[in-house]
């Protein structure tokens, strides 16, 4: 099932039998899961931890989940984009996202993570969404700075670690995303008057 589709990527939810070796490509490689709990020792251990984490938003049936982020040219499995209550609290949510290493440096954590807010706030009309970062991550801290996301400082309230906070506000994101959106047509039809004017 899609969830939603960019310019260039597709998230839909996981399907165990066929994806577990490409999901292996991102958490069976120690460098994707540095900054994670865990890390995955085989394609069968992938398989059955796909199948656990799709039964367990199944039975949710709130909207949450943990899909899989598709490259659309290649139809590849660049990474994963999350959207989930955080542990031990029934109304904070977070955002979050794993990309393959080969995918760093793309854009697509900011691509799929820019749409994913949409969702949370027009879709499951969420008043807020975190994100929690540790303070080594910095690529991690580079994408909600590019989310419009603002800096709550540091928390020890989830996953009993220290975290850098970040959240971003129903109103504050749709302001973001209306005032982006409206850069990127200006720059669109900029783009093609200066192009019509060049073919004439």
């Amino acid at each position: 099932m899609t969830i939603f589709e960019t310019e260039r990527l597709i998230v839909r939810n996981w399907i165990p039998e066929q994806d577990a070796e490409q999901a292996f490509e991102i958490y069976g490689d120690p460098e994707v899961t540095y900054f994670l709990r865990t890390r995955e020792t085989s394609v069968e251990s992938q398989r059955q931890s796909l199948f656990r984490i799709v039964e367990r938003y199944k039975q949710l049936n709130n909207g949450t989940g943990f899909w899989a982020i598709v490259e659309k040219e290649t139809a590849t499995i660049v990474g994963t984009i999350i959207l989930k209550l955080l542990p031990d609290n029934p109304e904070d949510y977070e955002i979050g996202w794993h990309l393959r290493r080969i995918s760093w440096g793309k854009g697509y954590a900011t691509e799929a993570g820019r749409s994913m807010l949409s969702y949370g706030f027009d879709v499951l009309r969420l008043p807020v969404i975190y994100a929690v970062v540790k303070p080594e991550n910095h690529a991690s801290i580079r994408v909600t700075q590019r989310l419009g996301m603002k800096p709550v400082g540091r928390t020890n309230k989830y996953y009993n670690v220290e975290l850098l906070l970040f959240q971003l506000d129903a109103f504050e994101g749709i302001g973001t995303f209306l005032t982006r959106e409206t850069r990127e047509t200006r720059e669109t039809k900029e783009t093609r008057e200066t192009r019509e004017t060049t073919n004439y």
